[in-house]
């Protein structure tokens, strides 16, 4: 279990360093970029994101929410568009430029990513989605 936590931080450093030199190629700051990593993953699973669920993702204030995307719809990185079925509700969204840009940063990563996972079989594969989904769900718990 110990060499397996060590695995675990160490893949959480290798996760950092890449978000640093993503920053800094991309030219944002550490909020900006998580607010784009979470539209594209919640945009993968089919799911809307409100100004509201950016705040609480990052854990800031509505007002510096607000001024976060202001600043990213105002570099092209992000669109506010109505809620489809509440028409006053706002959604904000990802712009064809901000997908471009994020995946030419982590694209290589990613084929990285695929490379290494395509190694293992479906049933250990599965078990590391089973461990790395319990262990999210465990460090996400609100404080």
């Amino acid at each position: 279990m110990t060499q397996t936590l060590r695995a675990v931080q160490t893949l959480s450093d290798a996760f950092d360093r890449m978000h640093s030199g993503m920053k800094g190629d991309m030219s944002m700051n550490a909020s900006d970029l998580a607010t784009l990593r979470m539209l594209t993953i919640r945009e993968t699973r089919g799911q809307m994101v409100s100004p509201h669920d950016v705040a609480t993702h990052l854990r800031i204030s509505t007002a510096s929410t607000t001024k976060l995307i202001d600043r990213l719809v105002a570099s092209g990185h992000l669109e506010r568009r109505p809620h489809p079925s509440d028409g006053r509700a706002r959604v904000v969204v990802l712009t064809d430029k901000s997908r471009r840009e994020f995946f030419q940063h982590f694209g290589a990563h990613l084929g990285a990513m695929r490379d290494t996972a395509a190694q293992f079989d479906d049933a250990q594969l599965a078990t590391v989605a089973s461990f790395m989904e319990q262990l999210t769900e465990a460090i996400s718990t609100d404080d």
